[in-house]
């Protein structure tokens, strides 16, 4: 059935227009006219359209504010999870709080899934804020990836959350599967201690007199199954890595929350490891993927529109465990002087600082945050002339140390670098030539030879960085070849 103009013309006042003006069509009066208002200056019309879109676009928005769910300054650090990580992320109802809860029975793991701009990075943000703020650094452990291309876990990095262990930004899979092979070591690690103290599980471990700290770790991955989009080696690594973390982490208190746009498509995780996840997130998405989350019979995700509004659900998916939520809202600034809270108390109780890895996949790395670069710069012992000469490279794409190259006594010990960037290839001499006078001291010859060595570019920058590493021969043109003819 389609628009009919008889049907608008019913329900409106109509006019009919006249050389003369506009008369009351229907039952017009004889001498009168309507006199039409001036349109408004097109800058104010624009003003006011701006205006009713805005508010059409935030008509359906409900922001609850962090505050509802935050603890009080005197109460930061509070929070045991010994027996259970818990921790409040949304308003359930007029006056209730939905928590997280993993740690207990079969909540162990959590699954979220979101199209986007449903609020499933403000949901990584609120959970990882939140247990900062309520649980100390013994408590609590993270181990973030982004998989998006984007910056979302930078602000943990800038500063410095004193609970992160990894964090990884804009990360390739390489990397990130060397973080699940880091928790694997982890679980195993822990798995011997428990059973030297006879225990099996967290609570039982922490309960022993001189046991050693031991938080639970939380380990978020945001889009999650780019780990899967090739059918390579590395994705049947995670995949195996991620199952076992899922079905093992619970008695070592290492949990999972991974999240994803959608859970459809030939590249995801093995139904069987997702089906031992049995508490699920569900923000607005599609049909499709309300059905993945949840179970057959459940499609209540499907109904969901407002950014924020969500379905807790800690029984994989059954219908009648469904607890409708929304999550709250807090704005990066809010967020930027949490975290710096945060920093400052664990300055102020003298927290001792743990070792952590930022990997971030679109930036150059920092030699200055590099723990073994920085020992061998500071001084040491050195090396005796003998020992095998290391240079090194960068750091690398995996949690490992820094990626080096080892110089045997032998023919073929030789590195070649081939590259369009100048400033990075000059780089890496500085560094690489530094580390190496680090390491030997007199004990090396250093020979740089460098046609750009001219006596115009004698008071190059990077002249003068090569002269302050000190003792390194860097021949004129004329002086080369002499000096090659003695290698």
């Amino acid at each position: 059935m389609g628009f009919q103009m008889d049907d608008l013309r019913k329900a409106c006042f109509c006019l009919r227009s006249t050389e003369n003006g506009f008369l009351i069509k229907d039952n017009p009066v004889k001498g009168s006219a309507i006199t039409l208002y001036a349109p408004p200056p097109s800058e104010a019309f624009v003003r006011w359209v701006h205006k009713l879109g805005a508010a059409n676009r935030d008509s359906n928005r409900i922001e609850v504010p962090f505050a509802f769910i935050a603890p009080a300054e005197s109460e930061r650090w509070s929070l045991g999870t010994a027996g259970e990580l818990r921790v409040p992320i949304g308003r359930s109802g007029a006056t209730k709080l939905q928590y997280l809860a993993l740690g207990k029975g079969t909540c162990q793991h959590a699954l979220i899934a979101g199209k986007t701009g449903s609020g499933k990075s403000t949901l990584f943000h609120i959970i990882v804020s939140n247990l900062a703020l309520w649980c100390s650094p013994d408590e609590v452990e993270f181990y973030l990836i982004d998989f998006k291309k984007g910056v979302e876990f930078k602000c943990y990095a800038d500063h410095h959350l004193p609970h992160a262990r990894v964090i990884a930004i804009e990360s390739d899979r390489e990397f990130g599967l060397s973080v699940l092979q880091r928790l694997d070591e982890e679980l195993k690690h822990r798995g011997e201690l428990f059973r030297a103290a006879g225990v099996q599980d967290v609570a039982g471990y922490r309960s022993r007199s001189g046991a050693l700290a031991m938080p639970r770790t939380l380990l978020l991955i945001d889009e999650f199954q780019e780990f899967f989009t090739e059918d390579d080696q590395i994705s049947q690594q995670a995949a195996v890595l991620l199952d076992r973390i899922v079905r093992q982490g619970r008695a070592f208190g290492i949990h999972a929350v991974l999240g994803s746009q959608t859970l459809g498509g030939a590249f995801t995780l093995a139904r069987a490891t997702l089906g031992q996840m049995t508490v699920r997130i569900a923000l607005a998405c599609n049909e499709a993927d309300s059905y993945l989350i949840m179970d057959d019979s459940n499609p209540a995700p499907r109904l969901l529109t407002r950014p924020g509004e969500g379905i807790y659900n800690d029984r994989a998916g059954a219908a009648e465990a469904n607890s409708p939520f929304q999550v709250v809202w807090m704005g990066e600034g809010e967020r930027d002087c949490l975290l710096e809270g945060v920093e400052q108390l664990a300055r102020t109780r003298a927290m001792a600082v743990r070792s952590r890895v930022v990997f971030e996949g679109n930036a150059p790395a920092n030699v200055a945050d590099d723990a073994l670069i920085n020992a061998l710069i500071s001084g040491g012992e050195l090396l005796a002339p003998r020992e095998i000469p290391r240079f090194y490279l960068g750091a690398p794409n995996a949690i490992k140390g820094p990626t080096e190259v080892s110089f045997a006594r032998q023919s073929g010990s030789n590195l070649l670098v081939v590259g369009q960037r100048e400033d990075v290839v000059d780089t890496m001499v500085l560094i690489g030539l530094r580390i190496l006078r680090a390491q030997f001291g007199d004990g090396i010859r250093l020979v740089l030879i460098d046609g750009r060595f001219s006596e115009v570019e004698a008071v190059s920058p990077f002249r003068r960085a090569v002269e302050a590493v000190g003792g390194v021969v860097c021949p004129s043109l004329h002086e080369m070849g002499p000096l090659l003819n003695q290698f």
